[in-house]
């Protein structure tokens, strides 16, 4: 590659050079001069813009094979891209080098500025950087230290399969349920102490009978592991609320905000089987908890010598258990499908359609009356939804973009419901804009 004097140099035309026969570098510089001079006038002459120091010194770079010459003119120009673009236009211009038909083609003209700004964002990333980790305070470092290590030793180990849990979770009357030892020491950052880990899609036995006996939350990453750990936990174990860290997140690097609204929006386990539309394990999940109801009660009637501590738990667990049973069969008598159930000014309804659309990469729009209308691969969207007419709400499992957001309004959309905000410069006031974090 040739140098280039920075001092000049705006842009780089570069202009590929195909002749019928030999010909050699000085033959094509003088191709350049002569084939050139007077087609412009003399404000745009090349010898007297390279003797002006507005355009460099011309670089060829060639091959000869098998009686042809191919190669590159490559010319840096101070001119603005106006002026840079009439030379290069002017070059296509040769049709001889030397005793030889030629044909120039201009390749591109690159903005060597574009690539010197690059260079300037990288290395300034750089020293940010650099700057932020010598600026790291000692104070700071032996505080994180410290607390990571009073972290890691208030985790104990719980039953026979030496389960991970946080310091409460022998004695608290609800549990929190997670997949593994660093989401515990995630939630004990932040203060929650009642927590136990499965450690994978194989539920252990101390779970299992810790849920016989306490209000259990099921916190899960918000992945395909995470839907596993669900499927697996309401077949053995007996949940009673699910709570999930955002689409593609995991539950052990989730900020504190992220954590408390999770949790705070946790949802009972039978209403999150009818909002997945899982219908038949929502029938399941009825019939396991009247069965577990029924065991319950002959247990009850059987033990006579039961201390009454013993007999207040066994009580509120079967209370627990026929309100769940009451609530599902009531619930199964008035909705048939998930559809009866959307309401688009619902948050809940929302932040699950947000999970499905975001796991199948697609979008829907739906009318005044939460009806759907239509449904489009995310990829697709800003084509196909144009031709759309009394759309009102739209979810969308993607990133709400600037287009988005402008044919959106021009279809008289009222909110936008999506994953994530990409690079906005200008919203409506009337159009509602809403991420999965803020519903």
């Amino acid at each position: 590659m040739m140098n280039v004097d920075p001092n000049i140099t705006k842009y780089l035309i570069k202009a590929k050079i195909i002749t019928d026969g030999v010909v050699e570098k000085p033959d094509i510089v003088g191709a350049i001069f002569g084939q050139t001079e007077g087609l412009l006038g003399d404000e745009l002459d090349l010898r007297d813009l390279q003797k002006s120091g507005k355009i460099g010194r011309i670089e060829v770079e060639i091959d000869t094979k098998k009686g042809r010459t191919d190669g590159f003119a490559l010319i840096p120009s101070g001119l603005d891209q106006v002026e840079s673009s009439i030379l290069a236009a002017a070059l296509e211009t040769i049709d001889r080098i030397g005793p030889c038909k030629a044909k120039v083609e201009i390749e591109n003209i690159e903005d060597v500025r574009v690539n010197k700004r690059d260079k300037v964002i990288q290395r300034a990333e750089e020293l940010y950087k650099n700057m932020g980790n010598n600026g790291k305070s000692l104070s700071e470092s032996i505080i994180q230290s410290v607390r990571e290590d009073v972290e890691k030793k208030e985790i104990i180990s719980y039953g026979e399969d030496h389960l991970p849990a946080g310091p409460m979770v022998s004695t608290s009357d609800s549990i929190i349920v997670v997949e593994g030892r660093n989401d515990i020491l995630n939630l004990l950052k932040y203060g929650i102490k009642n927590t136990i880990a499965v450690q994978g899609t194989s539920v252990p036995k101390a779970v299992k009978d810790l849920s016989k006996s306490r209000t259990v939350t099921l916190f899960v990453d918000g992945d395909h592991g995470g839907e596993l750990i669900i499927k697996e936990m309401l077949q053995v174990a007996d949940v009673d609320f699910i709570a999930r860290a955002p689409p593609g997140t995991e539950v052990e690097e989730l900020t504190y905000k992220q954590i408390v609204k999770a949790l705070k929006y946790k949802t009972p386990v039978e209403q999150y089987l009818e909002s997945h539309g899982m219908i038949e394990e929502l029938k399941e999940f009825s019939e396991k908890t009247a069965s577990r109801s029924s065991e319950n009660v002959k247990i009850e009637n059987t033990k006579k010598n039961d201390n009454s501590e013993g007999r207040n738990i066994e009580d509120k667990k079967n209370v627990r258990n026929n309100e769940k049973k009451e609530i599902v069969n009531k619930n199964e008598a008035q909705v048939s499908t998930i559809e009866e159930l959307k309401d688009t000014n619902d948050p809940r309804f929302i932040r699950n359609k947000l999970n499905e659309l975001y796991e199948t990469k697609t979008m829907e729009i739906y009318d005044e009356n939460s009806n759907p209308i239509v449904r489009y691969p995310i990829s697709d969207a800003a084509e196909l939804m144009q031709n759309i007419k009394n759309g009102v709400v739209i979810i969308t499992g993607g990133v709400i973009s600037q287009r988005f957001i402008d044919i959106s309004y021009s279809m008289g959309i009222k909110s936008i419901y999506g994953m994530k905000m990409g690079h906005i410069t200008k919203k409506p006031d009337d159009i509602r804009v809403v991420t999965w974090e803020h519903i």
